[in-house]
């Protein structure tokens, strides 16, 4: 029984497709940011057994030999670079931009810490202008179709054009993905706009800029999340869209909605959530740190299918 009525008694599972797909690609350098603590160090030990990351060990080096024999690791045939504390990040960003790693990973370490040393125009791994989002992948249990949120981990009051680059970050993954045409579902609390309700008037703009600029994808908003997840509730209300009750994407106006979705799908429904930013030069492996293995095995599997799209 779950310690909260509310929490699932269900444990997730890493998604079988997205695991073949990885499978079936160029295996991933993988830096592995503050790599000295079992928890990330046991993760990107899975992943490799997997197949999904060749792991480059990033951290205070004692603390990351003395974690590896914890879990009984042997590290004797990986790189190992001692870079302690917030210096890990920057040479993560380092080996990206000289082209020795494909893909970073977040290990023990906060995430403002983390992304500081990755995102600012210094580290090298955003074009100018370019503006990054974080998308999680997730799937309920027994189901491997993936329903991709975004943003619940990065941008915290994105604007329109913030908004606007995630929903084509969203578009980009479902599609490399498999989703031919991806539906897109722009969350808010009612489908009619609203001036008082100012994340109503930016989803109706976002929705008709998406018509000009994701021709390939179907894009509703303002909706809201009785319409996103049942076509019943659709048909009651008279509301006719193809997204209704199909979205491949789920777009929050903030970080608090995104985090509460995701939180309620993982904790709530027993969902596995793989985490990954988009918009740098490498892909940018992303959980929360409760999460287990089966969500690290899925951002690995990420991180491998975007860098395979990359090279």
């Amino acid at each position: 029984m779950s310690e909260y009525p509310f929490l699932s008694a269900q444990s997730p599972v890493a998604p079988q497709r997205l695991l073949d797909q990885a499978r079936s690609l160029p295996v991933p350098r993988v830096a592995l940011v503050n790599a000295g603590a079992v928890t990330p160090l046991a993760g990107i030990k899975e992943a490799a057994e997997a197949g999904l990351a060749n792991p480059i060990l990033i951290g205070d080096e004692a603390k990351i030999r003395a974690a590896a024999e914890e879990i009984g690791y042997d590290i004797s045939d990986l790189p190992v670079i001692h870079a302690p504390h917030a210096e890990a990040a920057v040479k993560a960003a380092e080996l990206a931009r000289e082209g020795e790693a494909d893909a970073i990973m977040k290990g023990q370490v906060h995430t403002s810490t983390f992304l500081k040393g990755l995102l600012p125009s210094k580290a090298g791994l955003r074009e100018k202008g370019t503006r990054c989002g974080h998308v999680f992948h997730i799937t309920a249990p027994g189901h491997d179709r993936p329903l991709l949120l975004t943003d619940a981990a990065l941008n915290v009051d994105p604007s329109i054009e913030t908004r606007q680059a995630c929903l084509t970050h969203a578009v980009k993954l479902s599609k490399i993905l498999g989703t031919q045409r991806p539906k897109a579902a722009l969350l808010a609390p009612t489908e009619d706009p609203i001036p008082s309700i100012n994340n109503t008037m930016e989803s109706a703009a976002i929705t008709a800029w998406a018509k000009d600029h994701l021709p390939d994808a179907d894009v509703a908003g303002p909706i809201a999340m009785d319409l996103i997840l049942s076509k019943e509730a659709a048909a009651v209300k008279g509301y006719e869209n193809p997204v209704a009750g199909d979205a491949d994407i789920i777009m929050t106006p903030n970080i608090t909605t995104g985090n509460a979705v995701f939180k309620l799908m993982v904790l709530g429904m027993g969902c596995c959530a793989g985490g990954i930013v988009m918009g740098a030069k490498v892909p940018i492996l992303l959980t929360s740190r409760s999460q287990k293995a089966p969500a690290r095995l899925a951002s690995a599997a990420l991180g491998v299918v975007l860098a395979g799209a990359a090279g």
